[in-house]
Parts: structure tokens; C-alpha cells; sequence
């Protein structure tokens, strides 16, 4: 028998403690939004739905999660707790059989392996529900769960409402959730708002449904939730650590692993050396035996296996393996290296494609460019693309080689074979096997001195 789950994420609140005008669940988190790192934890229970409660700013909360594949939305135009933000499921969920899992959209650091277990319980003990729960050595704020030794959850009491031996229990609720929903259902709807806060609270259920479990969490830090900024940099921490050991575990070596940073979405493989001051972001993917940094950043990037890169900045490029790029490179917007480039000192490329074994090693600007294989770029070579309208492009074919202070104003095609002179202005396409030089012939003006240089001259007759 299958046991299908559905999942609903809160996502409806504002987060007034973040002091931003940027719904809280979309504030970032190691690569991921809030509420996209929840989504991520999901990977191990496989649900049939999943449904996010939006309100406060729903259009943006949408529009960042568009790229969720089979996402569904409803809104909860009045925040008026996590019974009423529950509530507005019910006609999503009409006919549906299975289990439904809340989750809180601004706590990001559960592990897929802690929800995979939660459902697990819940299935294998057939609850009613099940609940997520902690011992903290100072619970105190946090509602407290009682149950007996078989985990049976009798109710639960809000921290306020506790006598003095009532908060001795160190047992606090999570506020996450999974239920059988034919039995959640009819249970929700006559949830009252009869409470300070006058909000319908999803925890009043507990005493209408049978068995209810408990499950305590491993990891305490899982269940931490995000309200303020503090909070965020905690969390921050907490996820940084369980990356790069995670990394480090599986063969990575780190040098100085608290001055690195590396998000979650980022791929490395095996004997990778990552150097200090490195911050890998993004969709970035880094192949075997590459030396990365130090003071390197890279996001969205895909670095090719044994290539090194030291001091330099690459974004939304590739380097397709054994490349020697740096110190002081910016490859951005589409840069493409092929096999074996070197690009050094102070180059920037951008929007262009390097063939194999292509070097650019000093002061140079490539944009809008192709070059071909084996192609030298001398020190201080730029493409002019920008007319101050429009960009143009740039060609340099295979084994093609530019002299020092040369400029390509684009668009402009260097054939096969071509060396460009030293300072070479080059507007026109020049065919293969050729010499371009285009200064003017050299003149030396013995004993010159420019005009007023030395006013106690004696003047000539």
C-alpha cells in the first residue's frame, strides 16, 4: 500500500524582526532563498504536492519560486495563524488520501534525513499525526509537548499557560508537522481564535486527533527558525560548517576553512585544494584536481578538471580544463576557455570564446571576441567593440599572435597566421599569413626640447 504525501510550506509572513522590505522567506541563505532551502530538504520523501501559503508580497514570493517545478500556490490574505494558514489547503487538498507535511518557510537548516525519518514514524506507526519536537536545557518561551514513555503525545501547553512544574519539562514543539489528512480535515475548520494573539493555532488540533507521536530531532540547531537578521547570520554558520566538512570529508582539502565560503548549490569533486579567502557561489561546478584561490571568487561557473585559479573573479563562464588563470583576472558574462588557455595579470574577459592552448597573459580587455586555437594576445591588446550604440565582434583565427598596445576595433576579422605589430591600430580584416603594421616610419629629432622647458636658456641668433 502507498502512503501519499503532500506538503504545505508557510510562507506567508512578513518577518517584521528582519527590518526589510523583502519578504522574510526570500532573504538568502547559502545560495538558496529561505524557503527554497526548505523545498531542497524534500528530496528524500519524494511528495506527490507541494503547496506554498503565500501572502504578504505573494507575487514576489511566486515569482521567486516560478522555477519550482509543479509548485502550487494559495494565498492567506490575513496572517492569522498556522491553523488558518493550514486552512486554506483544504480546497487544494479536496479527494486527497494521504499525508500532508507542514513545514515553516523560514526554517531552512532541516536535513533531508531528519524529514525522511518523521515520515517514516509516521507511516510506520500509523499517526495521526506526528510531531516534530526537541529537548532544550532551557526551553523556556517554547510550548511544551507531554507525552508518555512511548512518545503519545497528551497535549500540548504554551510556555504562559505551564505551571512551575509543567516547565520543568524540557520537551518543546518544533512546529512541524506531519498529519493523516482525512482525519486533519474535518478538525480544522472549527478551530477557534479564543487566545491572546486571537490566531487559529494549528497545535489546538492536537486533542482531536489519535495517536499523536512525537519525534525528538538529533540536532537541535535543525529546527532553528528565522526572525531577525542574527538569526540569519547563525544560521548562515551552521550551514557553512556542514558544507565544508561535508566537502572535506569526501576529499576535498581546505586551507584556512573559516575564511572560505561555499553555498549549497555548489558542486566539487575529489582532490580540489580550496585556498583562503575563497567563496565559491552559485550553480559553480569544480572538476578534480583544480587549485582554487587564494582570494578567489566564482559563482556560476564551471571549471574544468586541473585548473588552477589564484586572485581572480569569475562569473557566469567556463573553463573547460587545465587552464592557469591569474592573478587579477575577470572572466564574466558568457567566457568560454577552451583546453589549456592561460590568461594572467589583469585581464578582463567578457562575452567571448578562447580556443585551446589561447593565451592572454597581461593587461589585455577581450569582449564580443572569438579567437581560435593556440592564438597569443600581447600585453596590453583590446578589442574596441562598443561604437558608444551598439557592441560588435571581434574574430581571431588559429595561431594568430598581437604585439604589445595593439587594438582590434571591431568588427574586425584576423585571419589564420596573422601578427599584428606592436601598437597596431587594426579597423579593417587582415587575411591569413600576414603582417599588420600600421605605425607611422620612425623619426629622431636630435637636440629637441619642448617649448618653455628652460626659460634661462640662452636664445639662438
Amino acid at each position: 500500500m502507498t502512503h501519499p504525501l503532500a506538503v504545505a510550506v508557510l510562507a506567508a509572513g512578513k518577518g517584521t524582526r528582519m527590518r526589510s522590505q523583502l519578504p522574510k522567506v526570500l532573504h538568502p541563505l547559502g545560495g538558496r532563498t529561505l524557503v527554497e532551502n526548505v523545498l531542497a530538504s524534500l528530496d528524500q520523501v519524494q511528495p506527490e504536492r507541494q503547496i506554498a501559503i503565500v501572502g504578504y508580497l505573494a507575487d514576489e514570493v511566486r515569482s521567486a519560486l516560478a522555477h519550482v517545478s509543479e509548485l502550487e500556490f494559495v494565498e492567506q490574505t490575513e496572517q492569522l495563524g498556522t491553523g488558518h494558514a493550514v486552512q486554506q489547503v483544504i480546497p487544494a487538498l479536496a479527494g486527497f488520501e494521504g499525508n500532508l507535511l507542514v513545514l515553516n518557510g523560514d526554517v531552512p537548516l532541516l536535513r533531508p534525513e531528519t524529514i525522511a525519518k518523521m515520515v517514516q514514524t509516521h507511516v510506520d506507526n500509523n499517526n495521526a499525526a506526528t510531531i516534530l519536537t526537541a529537548q532544550f536545557d532551557d526551553p523556556t518561551g517554547y510550548g511544551r509537548v507531554f507525552c508518555d514513555d512511548n512518545y503519545i503525545v497528551s497535549e500540548i501547553i504554551e510556555h504562559r499557560d505551564c505551571t512551575p512544574d509543567q516547565r520543568n519539562n524540557k520537551r518543546i514543539n518544533s512546529g512541524i508537522y506531519c498529519f493523516n489528512w482525512p482525519k486533519l480535515m474535518p478538525v480544522l475548520p472549527p478551530l477557534k481564535s479564543d487566545n491572546d494573539q486571537k490566531e487559529y493555532y494549528l497545535t489546538d488540533v492536537v486533542k482531536e486527533l489519535a495517536p499523536v507521536m512525537a519525534l525528538d530531532v538529533d540536532d537541535i540547531e535543525e529546527i532553528s527558525g528565522i526572525n531577525n537578521r542574527k538569526q540569519l547570520s547563525d544560521a548562515a554558520t551552521v550551514l557553512q560548517d556542514r558544507i565544508k566538512d561535508e566537502l572535506m570529508l569526501s576529499g576535498i582539502t581546505m586551507i584556512n576553512p573559516d575564511s572560505i565560503t561555499i553555498d549549497a548549490t555548489v558542486s566539487v569533486a575529489p582532490d580540489v585544494v580550496i585556498e583562503p579567502e575563497t567563496h565559491l557561489r552559485g550553480t559553480t561546478t569544480i572538476a578534480a584536481g583544480c587549485h582554487i584561490g587564494p582570494g578567489t571568487l566564482i559563482e556560476n561557473s564551471a571549471i574544468g578538471a586541473g585548473t588552477t585559479v589564484r586572485y581572480s573573479v569569475v562569473s557566469d563562464s567556463t573553463i573547460e580544463g587545465a587552464g592557469q588563470i591569474g592573478p587579477y583576472t575577470h572572466l564574466r558574462r558568457q567566457a568560454i576557455l577552451g583546453e589549456g588557455c592561460r590568461v594572467g595579470n589583469f585581464v578582463e574577459i567578457k562575452q567571448s570564446q578562447l580556443g585551446n592552448n589561447t593565451n592572454a597573459a597581461h593587461l589585455s580587455y577581450l569582449g564580443n571576441a572569438t579567437l581560435g586555437d593556440k592564438v597569443n594576445i600581447g600585453a596590453g591588446t583590446i578589442t574596441a567593440n562598443y561604437d558608444g550604440v551598439n557592441k560588435h565582434p571581434t574574430v581571431i583565427k588559429d595561431n594568430t599572435k598581437t604585439g604589445s598596445n595593439s587594438v582590434l576595433v571591431a568588427p574586425v576579422t584576423l585571419g589564420e597566421n596573422v601578427t599584428v605589430g606592436a601598437g597596431a591600430v587594426v579597423t579593417k580584416d587582415v587575411d591569413a599569413n600576414c603582417l599588420i603594421v600600421t605605425r607611422g616610419e620612425r623619426r629622431v629629432i636630435k637636440d629637441w626640447q619642448p617649448k618653455l622647458t628652460n626659460k634661462n636658456a640662452p636664445k639662438k641668433s
